[in-house]
C-alpha cells in the first residue's frame, strides 16, 4: 500500500502523535490564534516530516487521498468551510474517540452514513453507539513510551486526568476526593494546579510516573484514556473502576485490582502501598498485557487496514491483521 495522504484535525495531541507513527502523510489545518482542530503541529510532540501544517483557507487547493474526521464539528461544520465540493466526495473515516456522553445505549452517532467509515477506539464504545447504517470498526490504542521502567519507589499512587475537578462526577473528581482522604495519591494533568501538581508534558510523563507506587483511575464513564495504557507499558500496577473497557483491560491479580466498590479498592492501595513487592509483580503483568494489545506496530497495522478499505486499496501485508468490520448497526 502507497502511503497515503490524509487530511485530519488536531483534536487530541497525544492520539494524533501516536497515528502518525505510520508512514502516510497528515496535513493539518492551521488558523491564527489556534481555535479547536486548528492548532497543527501544536502540543511540544516531536512531530515527524511526514505531519504538515496547511493554512485552512489553502485546503481547498490541496490534493488528499481522504479525509479523517475526528470530532463532531469536523464533520458537521469544518468540512463545509475549508473543503471544496470536490473534496468532500473524497474516501471518508470518522475516528469516534469517545462513548455516548448522552443517553449511554440509544445514542445515534451524528454520522449515519453508508460511505464513511466509523473507527472506535475501543469495543466499549462501539457497543454504547447505534452506528445505524455507518459501516464500523474497532482500532484498539497503540502507545509508546521511552526506556523507562517501572521503580515504585514512592509511597504515593497517581492519577492522570486532565481537567478533574472542572469535569466532575463523569470523570470521578468526588471519587478522587474520597480515596484522597485514605491513600495518598497526586493528580497531574491540564488544568490541576488547583489541588493537583499541573500538567507533565508529554514525554516526561513516563519518568515522572514511574516512581510511583500504582496507577489509579478514578474515571466513571469515559473512553479508555491513553494515560493508562501508558502507564501499563511502563510497568505500573493499575487500580480502577470495574467500568468501561477498563473492565476488559485489567486482571485482577495479574496486571492490577478493579472494582466497582470503592472501600474495596481503597484496601488494594492500602496493601501495595505496604507490599512493594507485590505492586512489581502487578505491574510486570500489566507491562506484558501492553507490549501484547497496545503495542505501536498493531495499530499502526490496524490503522493501514482501515485506510486501505476506506480507500478501496485493500492490500494486506501477511502480518496485518485488519480491524473487524461491521456493516451497519453496532
Amino acid at each position: 500500500m502507497r502511503p497515503l495522504r490524509i487530511l485530519t484535525w488536531h483534536v487530541h495531541g497525544s492520539y494524533l502523535y501516536y497515528l502518525t507513527q505510520s508512514r502516510h502523510h497528515f496535513y493539518l489545518p492551521v488558523k491564527p490564534g489556534h481555535p479547536e482542530g486548528y492548532g497543527g503541529r501544536l502540543g511540544g510532540l516531536p512531530w515527524s516530516d511526514n505531519v504538515h501544517d496547511v493554512p485552512a483557507e489553502a485546503v481547498r487547493e490541496q490534493e488528499f487521498d481522504c479525509v479523517l474526521f475526528q470530532s463532531r464539528k469536523n464533520y458537521q461544520d469544518d468540512q463545509y468551510e475549508i473543503l471544496s465540493a470536490a473534496q468532500r466526495q473524497l474516501p471518508r473515516l470518522y475516528l469516534e474517540h469517545d462513548p455516548p456522553q448522552e443517553h449511554p445505549t440509544n445514542t445515534c452517532h451524528p454520522v449515519d452514513d453508508a460511505n464513511i467509515l466509523l473507527v472506535h477506539v475501543t469495543p466499549f464504545n462501539a457497543l454504547m453507539w447505534d452506528s445505524r447504517r455507518t459501516p464500523t470498526c474497532v482500532i484498539e490504542h497503540g502507545v509508546m513510551v521511552p526506556d523507562v521502567r517501572y521503580t515504585g519507589e514512592l509511597d504515593r499512587g497517581l492519577v492522570v486526568v486532565n481537567g478533574l475537578r472542572s469535569r466532575g462526577r463523569r470523570l470521578g473528581a468526588d471519587i478522587f476526593e474520597r480515596v484522597q482522604q485514605q491513600v495518598p495519591l497526586d493528580l497531574v494533568g491540564m488544568g490541576t494546579n488547583d489541588g493537583g501538581l499541573g500538567e507533565i508534558p508529554h514525554l516526561q510523563l513516563p519518568a515522572f510516573q514511574s516512581r510511583y507506587r500504582f496507577f489509579f483511575n478514578p474515571i466513571r464513564y469515559t473512553s479508555l484514556g491513553l494515560a493508562v495504557c501508558e502507564a501499563m507499558m511502563v510497568g505500573m500496577p493499575i487500580v480502577g473502576l470495574a467500568t468501561t473497557e477498563l473492565a476488559t483491560v485489567v486482571e485482577n491479580g495479574v496486571s492490577g485490582y478493579v472494582d466497582t466498590d470503592i472501600d474495596r479498592l481503597v484496601a488494594v492501595m492500602q496493601q501495595l502501598l505496604h507490599d512493594p513487592a507485590e505492586a512489581h509483580r502487578l505491574g510486570e503483568g500489566a507491562r506484558r498485557c501492553a507490549e501484547e494489545r497496545f503495542n505501536i506496530q498493531r495499530f499502526t497495522r490496524d490503522w493501514d487496514a482501515a485506510f486501505a478499505l476506506a480507500t478501496g486499496t485493500e492490500e494486506r501485508q501477511r502480518d496485518s491483521t485488519p480491524p473487524t468490520l461491521v456493516r451497519g448497526r453496532a
